[in-house]
This record gives structure tokens, sequence and C-alpha cells, in this order.
């Protein structure tokens, strides 16, 4: 079994519910790759473990074909001669029958799939849960799936399991920490630079970091997987789309493509994308969210500390916005096997968009920033990209990310990757953009730099910056 890192608090939370002695529902969401069935096999291994799992929605697939493939996996499972099912309630109802005292674990993996092509599903799952499951204390009951609409409308927020669900839990990329750890349980030996110029393709997404060989160096893995003909990563953006989104894939990309370009409001994006004013846009991006593909960034005031009216959306999958950048447009050269020769560090914005790529990670590790900053989580106001927009009396300017304390102080944090040295005209960018911003009386700045790759001696004895951060050292 391949090695097994990190989601030490969801174990810890799960393995809670199986001392509780009585059935237990959990539901298990995340972005495709994201590792939940991985979690939920790693939480059986020392238990009877029973996974089965959804067929694909390609076209064809019906709700009979759902049911053979849970029958097949049924009498896999169990060593029983081959047989089918017209209706789920018989579904469960055989599966009742091997049930036993022991502590058992069922996974419904990718249940969306498995549920979406039946209206009946639902309701008899339910009515399984209620007359059956509950009387079997040994069971945990674990419902996942990547299509995270769908069980938000038909498990969490359905009135049918009200109640229900004894723990639900969201599964997100791993921490830079983590990602690290992996890597190096695999045998990765690259430099630091290597392996975030890996992070800057997968992000934290255990699937595609278990795909990183350890003999190749970060360039021929990201070669391999991104510009090889039928490299693992160069279809990976339209199985997402394909099997989460269906038939408004197109919708979802358009939205996913303009917001690799940077943050946008709703209203810049419903004008971009040419959209008729009405909440469909919104729900659009919910879903987006939900599935964790995008995250939301509300403005704030400064002299308040409070949320603004104004939503920054912001596309936070490292690996969408490589593949619309370098991916997609190298289709063609792609297939025919002409890319692989093209250095890296040759594709155009290379490094901004490494930059940017890393950006992204760390707004998802804050903690790792809290504890290079010496600050405690209790102490901040609120902490986000900021963006100031532009108007009579004030300029416009953008932080990469701004954190606003309790006493006052505002660090004022700027990003940079690049392999050439950094020097003193970080100093004038980070001046210019804190000369833009408009400060409540006794507020203080303390600007931060957060760096990967070399610094010069002239920037370190500068004393500009209140701390300069190897973002390595994290």
């Amino acid at each position: 079994m391949k090695p097994f890192v990190g989601r030490d608090n969801e174990l810890r939370r799960l393995e809670d519910l199986s001392k509780s002695a009585r059935a237990c529902l959990v539901v298990i969401k995340g972005r495709r790759r994201i590792g939940k069935s991985r979690l939920a096999e790693e939480f059986g291994k020392d238990k009877v473990f029973l996974p089965f799992s959804g067929l694909a929605p390609v076209k064809g697939v019906t709700a009979q074909n759902q049911r053979d493939a849970f029958a097949r996996e049924l009498a896999t499972l169990f060593n029983l001669p081959p047989f089918t099912f017209t209706d789920w309630s018989d579904a469960f109802a055989h599966l009742s029958r091997h049930l036993t005292a022991k502590p058992t674990v069922i996974l419904f993996d990718e249940i969306s799939w498995m549920g979406s092509k039946d209206p009946t599903f639902t309701s008899k799952l339910k009515v399984w849960w209620d007359l059956v499951l509950q009387n079997h204390p040994s069971i945990i009951l674990i419902l996942c799936g990547s299509i995270s609409t769908w069980i938000d409308k038909n498990i969490i927020n359905s009135t049918a399991f009200f109640g229900r669900v004894s723990l639900y839990l969201e599964l997100t990329e791993l921490s830079i920490q983590q990602c690290r750890e992996l890597l190096n349980l695999q045998g990765f030996k690259g430099s630091d630079l290597d392996f975030f110029k890996i992070l800057s393709v997968t992000g934290g997404v255990p699937w595609y970091l278990e795909q990183i060989q350890t003999h190749q160096s970060a360039d021929e893995n990201i070669k391999r997987l991104c510009f090889e003909k039928n490299g693992l990563l160069v279809h990976e953006f339209d199985r997402i789309f394909n099997d989460l989104f269906s038939s408004r894939g197109e919708v979802y990309k358009k939205i996913i493509t303009i917001l690799s370009q940077g943050m946008k409001d709703r209203a810049t994006l419903q004008k971009t994308m040419a959209y008729s004013p009405s909440g469909t846009l919104s729900l659009h991006l919910k879903a987006l969210e939900i599935c964790g593909f995008v995250s939301r960034h509300p403005d704030w005031s400064l002299k308040t500390g409070k949320p603004g009216k104004l939503t920054l959306y912001r596309l936070s999958d490292n690996y969408l916005r490589f593949y619309i950048h370098y991916i997609e447009p190298n289709l063609t050269k792609i297939e025919q096997g002409s890319f692989l020769d093209v250095p890296l560090s040759s594709l155009p914005g290379w490094e901004p968009m490494l930059g940017f790529q890393l950006e992204n990670l760390l707004l998802k590790n804050r903690s790792l920033l809290y504890q290079a900053l010496g600050i405690h989580a209790q102490d901040v106001v609120i902490d986000n990209p900021y963006l100031q927009k532009a108007s009579g009396r004030k300029k416009g300017c953008q932080i990469d990310y701004l954190i606003q304390m309790h006493s006052n102080t505002l660090f004022v944090c700027e990003v940079k990757m690049r392999r050439r040295e950094l020097g003193l005209e970080v100093i004038d960018a980070m001046k210019t953009k804190i000369d833009s911003l408009t400060l409540p009386k006794g507020f203080g700045i303390s600007p931060v730099l957060l760096h990967l790759g070399p610094v010069s001696d002239a920037l370190l004895s500068s004393r500009y910056f209140y701390r300069i951060i190897d973002i390595a050292d994290l």
C-alpha cells in the first residue's frame, strides 16, 4: 500500500466514532483525487472493510448499470456466484445478510454516481439505515464523492437524513510539511526549488504527488505528467469537468479560465462572461467553491475590521491554473510529441506563474506564516489578499497577503519566487504599495518579504522589512 500521510485529526475523529457502541453515518467530501476513499481505507484497515464504488457517469451508463456494478463488487467481496438486482432495496438487503458483529466499515465511494440515475436511491438508503444498519452497533457507513453539490443537496441538507449524520468531513489539500513528508517517503531527493516546482503544478493533492517518480528530476516529472502525449495530467482537466459538471462543464470552465488570470468580483466576472444578471452565476461560483476549486476572499474595512460588501473570487487550485496557462494552449504540440524538448524555464511568464502558485500554497498554510511571524491566530482580526479599488480620493493597490492585528498593526506581505537574486528593487515595489494604502489613524505597518530563491546582501542589510522569511524554512 502507498504511504499514508496526514489526516491525523480526521482519523482520530473516525476512531472516536468507532468506540461509541452505535452505528454511525459519516460523510466525506472533497475534490477529485484528494484522498477520500484512501482515508476510509486507512481507517478500515484493522476492521472488516467493505468498499463499493459508483461507475463514472459516461454516456449510456444507466441506474441498472450502477446496480450491476454494486452486485459484482458484493459477489467479489464474499466469493459469491454472479447475480444482479433490479432494485436498490434488494441490493441493500442482500448486503445486510453478510454483516456480522465485528467492527465493520462500509464505504459507498462516488455515491453521487451510484445514485444519481435513480430518484429513489437516497430514500431507499435512508430506509435501510433506519431499519437495518442502526441495529448493528459495530457498523460505520461512509458516504463520499467528488460531486460535493450532490452530497450537499441529497445527504447533508436533505430532510431525509436530518440528524442521522454523525460526522461530516471535508478534505482539503495536504499542508506544505505533509507534502514534503509524502515525497520524502516516496524517495524524492530534489532541492527546495524542485519541491516547490512540483507543488506549483500539483498543489497539495495526494494522488498527484503519488505520481512523482523519484529517479526523475522535478522538470522531468512535470514534462512526463503534463507535456507528454497521454500524460496523466494532460487530460485530468477534462475528467474533472466531465465527471463533476457534466453538460454544464463549459460554463464552469469559462469561470475557471477567467479566474486563472487573477481574482475577480462577481460583477466583473458577470461582465467578462457577458452573463445575464441573475443568481445563476452565484450558484455556479458556490458549486466551484464547494468542490474546492475556488475560494472566496471578502474585502474588509481597515478602520472597523469588519467584512465589506465586495467579495473576491480566487482560483485556488494550482493544477487547474497550470493547465489553463500551459497545458491547454499547447495540446496540439503535446499530441504531436513536439513539446518534450522545450525547457520549462522558457515557457512564457514561467517565473511570475511560479510565484503566483507559491502565493496560493501559502494562503492554504497560514498557520505556518503565523509561526514564522511570531503571532497567534487569536490576535488576528482578519487576513486575506487585499484589494483597494481606486477612487477619486485614493489610489488602487493589491496586496498579496495582508494581516490585520487587534493591535492595529498591519503585516503587508509580498511573495517572491525567483532563481536570480532578489535585490533592493523589492523595497521600491513595496513602498509603492504601502504609499497607496489608505490607513486609519493610529495604524502601523510592518512589511514582510516571503521568498524562495537567493536574496542579495544589500537587501538583507537594508533593515527595511520587519521579517524576510525564506519559504524553504517552512
